[in-house]
């Protein structure tokens, strides 16, 4: 991934366009909504229950109702458009006195609520809703004058209130509840959506974050098994290269010598091969962490090894000598391969530029830490600039690994020296206990 994306500002958020299954459905609804208030005209014409008290012909107020409840097809692509069609149709549809006053009823609920829904400029949403809520109520102001003024007679009522104060409550009441509530779901939905797109986005952002982890772990083990590959062929075949040439100039002279030597360079191939197959065995593990069953070579090497790799330097052409110091006690498996790939590689410094005819391998077990050195009675700065830094970058980046230090340079004396200090802390000790 590049640069992170700036977050959005949710305030301004557009809800994306109906897509084609629900631009199908609103022409279901408005089907739907369509030939039900055909059938309940036909109802209240048939009974003679007209909200009104009369009606014109049945054919007109079909027509008044198509008009009502065809809009609705487009109700989620032009939300306030099909709003101000609903709203202006349904007050002359009552002018008109139409049978029924249900399901116009219903017709602007919905126009309403997808207005508030759906609508993709939110301030034109919240004034368009609120002027016709403010039409409709203007509207129901003039019934209610006129029921005012020519007053129907109540022959049932019983109840403690003036039957005019408990009509004119009724509708300003329910109405009330009819508007606000599609102004309340038409919002609710809406900032569902946004929610929705929310959440979307925030998912999207850690799937991203998931895979550039994961290439950032593929990356580093990349680095790690290129390093234990360094460390591996370039230790083993530069003893092998100086044992091979040893035996070629003496194999004419000295038999005996020459066939120590290419008994060395054998001994040498095997246990590379050995960790070669390791590092290969770990590369076919198992994704789920089970080893490979074709995989029976040891993968990492630890301090057990060291002294196996004193004696195949030795066999090199220099002297090495090993030492162990304070009380041996268990290490992690990944403290213990790294002193091992130091000392590794320092001695392999030691072979391919130092020029050295001894050098030292020290294992220090301190109270806090595991410290590894290597020193050698070589060129010192020279040597170093032979070698180029490389091998000196990696030893500083697996030490640093495990929050250790790393002194590698020449000494006062002659020669050079590399040492390691690994903390072995309490809690890398509980790991070592774990079952």
């Amino acid at each position: 991934m590049g640069t992170a994306e700036e977050e959005p500002d949710w305030s301004r958020w557009q809800r994306p366009g109906p897509t084609a299954r629900q631009r199908r459905q609103d022409v279901l609804l408005a089907l739907l909504v369509l030939l039900t208030s055909a059938g309940m005209l036909v109802l209240i014409n048939s009974m003679g229950a007209y909200a009104f008290g009369s009606a014109p012909s049945l054919t007109e107020q079909l027509v008044w109702t198509a008009a009502l409840t065809l809009p609705l097809a487009l109700r989620r692509r032009f939300p306030l458009v099909v709003l101000a069609v609903v709203g202006v149709v349904f007050i002359a549809a009552q002018v008109r006195r139409i049978g029924d006053g249900f399901m116009p009823s219903v017709a602007l609920f919905l126009a309403i609520y997808s207005a508030g829904a759906w609508a993709r400029d939110r301030r034109w949403a919240r004034w368009t809703r609120i002027a016709v809520i403010v039409a409709m109520f203007a509207w129901l102001a003039v019934g209610l004058v006129w029921f005012l003024v020519e007053p129907s007679p109540f022959p049932g009522a019983r109840g403690p209130l003036d039957p005019v104060l408990a009509t004119v409550l009724y509708q300003v009441v329910f109405n009330l509840m009819f508007f606000l509530a599609a102004y309340f779901f038409g919002d609710l939905a809406w900032r569902s959506a946004r929610g929705r797109a929310e959440l979307t986005r925030r998912a999207e952002q850690l799937r991203a974050s998931q895979e550039e982890n994961a290439r950032g772990a593929i990356v580093a083990e990349r680095i790690r098994i290129a390093r234990d590959l360094h460390d591996v062929v370039a230790h083993h075949v530069s003893v092998m290269g100086i044992q091979a040439s040893a035996a070629r100039r003496v194999l004419g002279t000295d038999r005996d010598l020459a066939a120590s030597a290419l008994h060395t360079v054998e001994e040498t191939a095997r246990t590379a091969i050995s960790e070669l197959r390791g590092l290969l065995g770990v590369l076919r593990a198992d994704p789920r962490g089970e080893p490979d069953p074709a995989a029976g070579h040891q993968a990492s090497p630890g301090l057990a090894e060291l002294p196996r790799l004193a004696a195949a330097t030795r066999a090199a052409g220099v002297e090495v000598r090993y030492g162990e110091y304070g009380q041996p006690r268990p290490v992690p498996d990944s403290v213990a391969l790294t002193a091992y790939r130091v000392a590794q590689e320092a001695l392999t410094n030691v072979v391919k530029h130092a020029g050295a005819r001894t050098a030292e391998v020290r294992v220090r077990f301190l109270d806090t830490s595991l410290e590894v050195e290597v020193t050698d009675d070589g060129r010192g700065r020279a040597a170093m600039t032979a070698g180029g830094g490389f091998g000196l970058r990696g030893m500083r980046e697996r030490v640093a690994v495990h929050g250790g230090e790393l002194e590698a340079g020449p000494r006062r004396d002659g020669g050079f020296l590399v040492r390691a200090s690994l903390p072995t802390r309490a809690a890398d000790r509980e790991e070592l206990t774990r079952p």
